[in-house]
This record gives structure tokens, sequence and C-alpha cells, in this order.
């Protein structure tokens, strides 16, 4: 169709052309008939032009002008294109609609944020769960939400797990916010509220501490009564083997009730650890004592301290998480064995390394090895004198100093565990 148009367009250019030369030839002034002849085909096209400019500029509210030529083939594309806009936006109000409802169904707020962290929309929980109105858009999320912990999440830019908040109107009500990353350098942010959660896990925590007090007491008194009765000279020798059995399981409900207590303070503690200098050459060098010392140690125990930089935190809870991985390692390794223990330091940060050459663990086991009271082997564990405790307490001590664990193993093989601290735990030697 639009090749005809052209045709026709250039055939009629040539006509004129051909009947301005005709009569230039037979009346003569043939510049002037050739002059006049594409004065009137400009006009032509110019008024044309200027029907469709003003048809245009009134949003096409008015009747097509009818056009011909080729000017009639743009009006004609014109109006299909029009009719696709149109197609489209309804399209598009039904998506965008049908989009609105289903977030305002949501049991969760929604908010979708840019790459500068503005709120560009939100649904109505979300208007409700942070006290946000029309206006708000275009304001970044950080302006509602002010707390330091979630302001460095937005920083750090890790939000693979989300993070808890309170809600700023109502501070007993518990936020967990979760950003997904979509499209190009935007966000989708989920909000809901685990109050009901939070406050279930502070009960059970509670309940926890609590419980592990009170049992503490008793234990010691039924330890100590235990003890005198071992040295007792009356008791008749048929009674010891009972007896040392009662020590021993007294002995490892103490320590099981330690270690509550240990991981329900961890727990507690939502903030991260302290900034205290840790010397750790010379809290590996304590542990190491210890290993040497133990009985039925394994044959080779290496420690290689390959930087004098130390760790910013808590240095009973770096202890303790050394120490736990040291502990597992020496008791799962047999006495031919040899347990690897290592400190480095790089651009990333500081890794504490713990590797054995014992029973190894198999790899559909290593997700859960930080719950709490896991065993892969119950029966050995509890002839070792373990709690299950000790990695559940590596993990929310990590947590605080926004470290992980790393775990690697084989069965057979040996395991490797490695804490991963951030540069910014580093400290310089010398304190």
């Amino acid at each position: 169709m639009t090749q005809s148009r052209w045709g026709r367009l250039i055939g009629g250019f040539l006509l004129m052309l051909a009947l301005a030369t005709f009569a230039g030839l037979v009346f003569g002034g043939l510049p002037w008939w050739l002059l006049a002849s594409a004065l009137a085909l400009l006009g032509w096209h110019l008024f044309s032009l200027y029907r469709l400019d003003r048809w245009l500029r009134g949003n096409m509210r008015s009747p097509a002008p009818g056009l011909r030529g080729v000017w009639g083939s743009i009006e004609s594309l014109v109006r299909d294109l029009r009719r696709r806009l149109r197609h489209r936006k309804a399209q598009f109000r039904n998506v965008s609609e049908q989009f609105r409802r289903s977030a305002s169904a949501l049991p969760d707020g929604v908010l979708i944020l840019d790459s500068e962290h503005a709120i560009q929309g939100f649904n109505e929980r979300a208007s409700q769960m942070l006290d946000l109105v029309r206006r708000d858009r275009g304001r970044r999320i950080d302006n509602f939400i002010r707390d330091p912990e979630f302001v460095n999440f937005l920083k750090v830019g890790d939000f693979s797990q989300p993070i808890l908040t309170r809600s700023r109107s109502e501070p007993d009500i518990h936020l967990s916010c979760l950003l997904v990353p979509y499209g190009e350098q935007q966000y989708l942010m989920l909000v809901r509220d685990v109050t009901v959660q939070t406050r279930m896990e502070r009960v059970r925590r509670d309940f926890v501490a609590n419980a592990s007090h009170e049992l503490r007491s008793p234990l010691t008194v039924l330890n100590g009564y235990l003890d005198n009765m071992a040295d007792d000279p009356e008791i008749q020798d048929g009674w010891a083997g009972p007896i040392d059995e009662m020590r021993r399981q007294t002995t490892r409900m103490t320590a099981i009730i330690s270690d509550l207590l240990e991981l329900s303070r961890l727990e507690a503690e939502s903030s991260r650890a302290g900034q205290n200098k840790v010397d750790v050459a010379g809290l590996l060098s304590v542990i190491r004592k210890d290993a040497l010392a133990r009985e039925n140690r394994p044959e080779v125990i290496e420690f290689f301290l390959e930087s004098s930089q130390g760790l910013l935190g808590e240095e009973r809870e770096l202890h303790s998480i050394f120490n736990n991985l040291v502990d597992n390692a020496l008791k799962y390794t047999g006495t031919s064995g040899r347990v690897t223990v290592r400190w480095t330091v790089d651009e990333e940060g500081g890794h504490f390394s713990v590797a054995d050459t014992g029973v190894g663990i198999d790899p559909d086991e290593i997700p859960r090895l930080t719950e709490r009271f896991y065993r892969v082997d119950r029966g050995r564990s509890r002839l070792k004198g373990g709690t299950g405790l000790g990695l559940s307490i590596v993990k929310y001590a990590l947590q605080r100093h926004q470290a992980q664990l790393e775990v690697t193993s084989s069965p057979g093989e040996g395991s490797r565990f490695s804490c991963h601290f951030p540069p910014g735990r580093l400290c310089n030697p010398g304190f």
C-alpha cells in the first residue's frame, strides 16, 4: 500500500512536470511554468502537513482530515498506532489493577524501592505497618525505619537474610524486613509482623534460662553428695560402679545446663559484640596448652599463627568459639590422627580454621550441625561427653561478631571448620 502511494506521488509529480514543460513550449516562459507547478505541488504538501499537524495537536479528538496520497498513508499509520496504544493502555491498566488488588490482599506489607532505596509504591498493609501516606513516595525507606541495624543492613547490601526491627509508632511490634532485588537495581521489600513469633521465642528463651538456673543448684548438691559417697570407705564395693556412673551423668547434665545458659545469653543479646581488643595469639596459646594436656588425644596437634593481628569483640565469646571447634576436633579424631589449627589474615578479613583427620561428616548432615542437640552419631557423642550445644553456641557467637561458619567434610577423611571474620573486626597487634 505504501509503495503504491509513493508510486502515485512520483507519477503525479512527473505528470505535472510534463504538463508544465508542454505549456512552456507552447506558450513560452518555460521556467515560469516549471516554477509555478513546483510551487503548486509544495503548497499542496504544506496544506496537507498543516491539517495533519492540527489533527495530531488536538489529540486526534476531531475527525480524521481524510488526507490523500502519501499523507493519507501517514494518517492511516497514526490511526493504527493510536488503536494499538489504546489496547496496550487498557492491558496495562488491567494488569496494574490486578497487581494492586493482589498486593492489597496480601497479609504482608509490600514496597517497591528504587536503586537509592526510595519508595516508589506500597500496599495498604505497608502503609499501616510503617505509617506511610501517599506523599511519602520518593522518600528513602530509612527515613521511616531509623533502626541503626536496618540502616547498616541497607549500607552493606547483603539481602540474603531478613532483618528484624521494630515499628516506628508501636515499639512493641516486631517487623521482619526482606529485600528482594529485581529488574535494574530495584527492590521489592516485604514487611511481616512477627510479634507473636518473637514473643514465643522470648518465652522459650526465658523458660530455658530459668529452668537451667533452677536445675543448677540441685545438681550441684547432688554432685557433692556423690563425690562424698565415692570417697566414703564405708560404701560397699558393689556401689562403686553405679556411683561413678551417676557422677558422670550429673557432670554431663551440669555441662548441658552451662551450655544452655550460655546459649540463652547469646540469643538474648540482639546487639553486636563489643569492640574490645582480643589477643588471638594469647587465646590460642591457652587452648593449645589445654589440648596438649588431654588424655587420649591425637598424636599430632599443630597450631599455626600466620598473623599477629587480633580481633575486636568479646574475649569470652571468641574463646568459646575457638575452644568448641578445637574440642570437637580432638574428640572425633583418633590417637593416630592429626588436628591442625590455623589463624590467617588477608584482604577479606581474619580466618580461623580447625582441620582434622577424624571420622568426617556426611555432606547431607552439614546444614543441621548448628541445630540445638543435633548429633550426627548420637551414641558416639554421648560416649565422648558432648552436650550437642557447642556448635549452636559457635553459630550465635559468630553472628554477634558478623562472622560466618564454613564446614567442609567427607566421611572417613576428616573435617574442616572455618570461621571468617570481616576486616572491620581485625585490630593491629601490640596491645
